[in-house]
């Protein structure tokens, strides 16, 4: 491990003003979004709309780096250039999606465990050959009432948090910046006060077993859920309180040497995932600032817009220059806007 390396990459991914784009939607995430807007979904559509995610101009004013899928990390463009190359070229690092997806966690109804610890360390090696820098794996906690009690269970925050570790600190032996995901599920009608207490125990877990393995906090990054209310919970926390609460979380569970924390939308509107970040870092500042950088890690919430614009001409037989730079003006608009929301200089 070198970790002069890790952290120089860490710290590059939370640059001033900068984000992380996700672009690692798994085939079938891709296909669900893509039948909802009438376009089929095969390799080429997703070469294509990737590679206009890739090549927008000027993203890299906002974006620092970019999660890509298995599939899109081996893929080129067009005109035969290597999205990896494309990235590199724009100052853009190039992370990838390694985890294996959620199953079942054994007897306890409700709750998954990530797997894909199996073969790691020889899939990052390869991944490190392509260009990868930085690698993300998603571990889901939810938040609910199950056949044994209250969700979630303590075995499964323990298994997630184990996973994660094991995960990093392979990431780190390869000189790989990890970063750990943690994601507690917005659905269920919970209030913000027990999304809350669920987030602590997840990150106080969490660290305790990274510092176990190893983990260099200086060369990791975090992404998490904001603290919010279930989405379904009849009493809304307003913008002021979801910002409060969620520094307060991190404050007291995250260690303060780690390189930087992103938070992923988590169902949230782009406007609201933008406003919520905005007034974090807003108060963030006026609290006399806070011990490392936050910022974004989006996916549909920077996206969306020019996904549906994209669609609008894929759909009918053809997208032509005009439509795919329509496309990614939008694209970029919405990265700037998370930008400026990182600074908390945002205004809506």
């Amino acid at each position: 491990m070198d970790l002069q390396i890790l952290s120089t990459t860490a710290k590059a991914m939370v640059a001033p003003g900068k984000g992380i784009l996700a672009i690692d939607e798994s085939h079938a995430t891709c296909k669900k979004r893509f039948d909802a807007l009438g376009v089929e979904c095969t390799e080429d559509t997703r070469r294509e709309y990737r590679e206009l995610l890739v090549t927008a101009p000027e993203i890299e004013k906002s974006v620092a780096g970019m999660i890509l899928f298995d599939e899109t990390i081996r893929q080129s463009s067009a005109d035969g250039r290597k999205f990896v190359d494309i990235l590199s070229a724009k100052g853009i690092l190039a992370g990838i999606k390694v985890d294996g997806g959620t199953k079942a966690l054994a007897l306890h109804a409700g709750e998954v465990v990530t797997e894909g610890l199996d073969g790691l360390r020889e899939r990052l090696a390869e991944y490190k050959s392509l260009g990868a820098k930085f690698a993300k794996w998603r571990a889901v906690i939810t938040i609910a009432e199950g056949s044994a009690g209250a969700l979630p269970s303590m075995a499964c925050v323990k298994s997630n948090a184990h996973a994660l570790a094991r995960y990093a600190a392979l990431c780190q032996e390869a000189d790989i910046v990890p970063m750990v995901e943690p994601e507690i599920m917005m659905d269920g009608a919970h209030t913000i006060e027990k999304c809350y207490e669920v987030t602590a125990l997840t990150l106080k877990t969490l660290f305790a077993e990274m510092a176990e393995q190893g983990v260099a906090p200086q060369g990791t990054i975090l992404k998490v859920s904001m603290v919010l209310s279930g989405k379904d919970c009849p009493t809304q926390a307003d913008e002021k309180t979801v910002a409060e609460m969620t520094l307060k979380v991190l404050k007291e569970n995250v260690p303060a040497n780690l390189a930087g924390v992103v938070f992923l939308s988590g169902g949230q509107s782009s406007e609201k995932s933008t406003v919520h970040l905005n007034e974090i870092n807003k108060i963030a500042v006026a609290d006399g600032g806070k011990p490392w950088p936050v910022s974004f890690s989006y996916g549909r919430a920077i996206q969306k817009p020019a996904l549906n614009k994209w669609a609008e001409t894929k759909k009918v037989g053809a997208v032509d220059g005009v439509a795919v730079a329509e496309a990614q003006k939008l694209l970029v608009e919405q990265a700037d806007r998370n930008s400026l929301a990182s600074m908390g200089k945002f205004a809506a």
